[in-house]
């Protein structure tokens, strides 16, 4: 059975210890720290944990803020990332309408005494917080929320928590999806009105109604909000909607108006490198197959081989180096165990051989006593010749016939399997059956599980119209020869 293909390609990481440097000089962490720093026996917090309003001014005045009710508000919120994720503890008050007390929290000390994975934990719980804070409802008339008796009438928000959080993750999913096409060309920003259309707008829709419209406004309206939330936490780049775009105040703006040129207007997000590892860690979380390079370093051969089956030619290059890189009993042993595990008649059996022909490459001419000792094998001797013949070794034995044959099969089989591209499949595929003199004639009695399969491929693709009649007529008796 082929490898199952991961639902995300590979992204490749920065190092841990990168992406802590990163979350140390993130805009809100740097404030949070330096709050958690400031706080001392004297710092008063309300009963959820808050900084009290009396101590906001000096809060804003540390962090260089302006002593007005913005410079409050960025220092209230670098407080509540700071309690969130235990860089400051706080001790409730005893009595109802006293106030307690605030302290450094543990986690401060491991901000400079602890390892990357520390820092990186820490601000996951900040991303965590920031998260939460972007899905919450917006309170602009809280007042009409509260009833005669004090209580608030939740049902009254129109809002699901769960169906908020999932938006938001499906945006940031889109957008690490985008972040990580062809192979990684999609890093450039995402225009916002492309993005919350991929939420909006059904794949099977041409022409957009203006219902849709309407609701690709206001979703570009609410991600508007959310991304100025999520930027200072430092997971994207942010650059808002032109506010001149609006028609009235608190009103989304016109996503046909203007030309394509002002794209640009209507907001750009992109994923940060920091953002790309925060992204991944919540769809984890999430039970999301969503593999990085360098998974595999460690493990043995065979799920190095699996693994990489249907990742992108440069990731795979990349995790077979980091692989071979960490196996530390030498190159002669590390090729003798990819070779024994490109074994196997399953149908994953042909690509795992072309990767360990691929990897085995990467391996270095050190790697020839382990390449030399399966020249012999059905399966492998063909793969071992070629890689033999390119390193320029010498006493390269001639294949059998049967050999040739079952090596084009094999190497075909694996390409249909990898989803290439059609013209180099289709070059491949006519190139090898153009090396053999009568190859159709001799093919189909190769004792190969993809044979049938592979000529009848052969037939579908090959340009010649004879040679394509040839593969057809093949593959019929190669089935017939299987029984099948």
């Amino acid at each position: 059975m082929s490898a199952e293909r991961p639902s995300l390609p590979p992204v490749r990481l920065n190092s841990e210890a990168e992406l802590a440097r990163d979350a140390l000089a993130a805009p809100l962490f740097v404030r949070a720290v330096r709050l958690a720093r400031w706080a001392g026996p004297d710092t008063r917090v309300g009963a959820g944990g808050e900084l009290v309003e009396a101590h906001l001014p000096a809060a804003a005045e540390h962090l260089g803020l302006a002593a007005d009710e913005d410079g409050a508000a960025y220092a209230s919120e670098a407080w509540r990332l700071a309690v969130d994720t235990g860089l400051i503890d706080v001790t409730d008050p005893e009595e109802e309408d006293a106030e307690g007390t605030a302290s450094a929290g543990e986690n401060l000390g491991l901000l400079t005494g602890g390892s990357p994975q520390d820092v990186l934990s820490i601000w996951l719980d900040g991303l965590d917080a920031v998260h939460a804070d972007a899905t919450a409802p917006v309170l602009d008339d809280f007042a009409d929320l509260v009833g005669e008796d004090g209580s608030i009438d939740f049902d009254a928000l129109d809002w699901d928590p769960e169906a908020e959080a999932e938006f938001l993750d499906g945006v940031l999913g889109n957008l690490y999806l985008l972040t990580l096409a062809d192979n990684g060309a999609g890093e450039g920003p995402v225009p916002l009105p492309a993005l919350a259309a991929s939420m909006i707008v059904p794949d099977d829709m041409g022409e957009p109604t203006d219902d849709i419209l309407e609701q690709v406004s206001e979703a570009m309206m609410r991600l508007d909000d959310q991304f100025r939330l999520l930027e200072p936490i430092g997971i994207v780049e942010y650059r808002p909607v032109d506010e001149a775009l609006m028609v009235e105040e608190g009103e989304a703006p016109d996503t046909v108006a203007g030309d394509e040129d002002d794209v640009t207007r209507y907001g750009m997000v992109k994923l940060t490198p920091l953002g790309l590892y925060g992204v991944r860690a919540r769809m984890l979380e999430a039970g999301v197959d969503a593999p990085a390079v360098g998974d595999l370093a460690g493990k043995g051969a065979d799920a190095l081989l699996d693994g990489i089956a249907h990742y992108p030619e440069s990731a795979a290059r990349a995790e077979v180096k980091l692989w071979l890189a960490g196996y530390a009993d030498g190159a002669v042993p590390a090729a003798a165990e990819l070779l024994a595990a490109a074994r196997g008649a399953d149908e994953g059996g042909p690509l795992r051989r072309l990767h360990c022909q691929q990897a085995l490459a990467l391996a270095g001419p050190e790697a020839e006593p382990a390449v030399r000792a399966v020249l012999g094998d059905q399966e492998l001797g063909g793969l071992a010749r070629v890689w033999l013949a390119e390193h320029g070794a010498a006493d390269v034995p001639a294949p059998p016939e049967d050999m040739i044959l079952w090596l084009a099969i094999d190497t075909i089989a694996a390409h249909l399997d990898a989803d290439g591209e059609l013209d180099e499949l289709q070059g491949l595929i006519e190139g090898l059956s153009a090396q053999h003199s009568g190859f159709f004639d001799e093919v189909w009695r190769v004792d190969h599980p993809a044979t049938a399969d592979v000529l009848e491929a052969m037939g579908r693709l090959h340009s010649d119209k004879k040679a394509a009649k040839d593969a057809r007529k093949a593959a019929f008796k190669a089935r017939s020869r299987a029984g099948r």
